[in-house]
């Protein structure tokens, strides 16, 4: 968990982004991605953190999209939904359920 000025310049970061990406209406929460990130790069590798963050995104914004299989989820929702199912992954891989790439051929 950020400091609170580690939370403030987060959120200022993350305002400024979304406004350079000119997605204004977006509503990040900080916690969900930051605990994410935590858990991926636990359960996986470092990398994993970044790599998890944006497919949850790119999930979530498919299923949440304008027009995307005649979707009216709203941005959160889908968020939480992509979140749960790499939730769902890294604790199975925590736990020794999920797979080792390493060990595939």
């Amino acid at each position: 968990m950020p400091s609170d000025e580690e939370a403030q310049v987060l959120s200022q970061w993350s305002q400024e982004l979304a406004r350079a990406l000119q997605i204004l209406d977006l509503d990040v929460d900080q916690e969900l991605v930051l605990d994410l990130a935590r858990k991926s790069a636990d359960s996986v590798i470092h990398a994993a953190a970044p790599v998890t963050a944006f497919m949850v995104g790119y999930a979530a914004g498919l299923e949440a999209g304008k027009g995307s299989r005649g979707s009216d989820v709203s941005p959160a929702v889908a968020t939480n939904r992509a979140a749960s199912v790499a939730f769902k992954l890294c604790s199975d891989r925590a736990e020794g359920k999920g797979s080792d790439p390493t060990t595939q051929s």
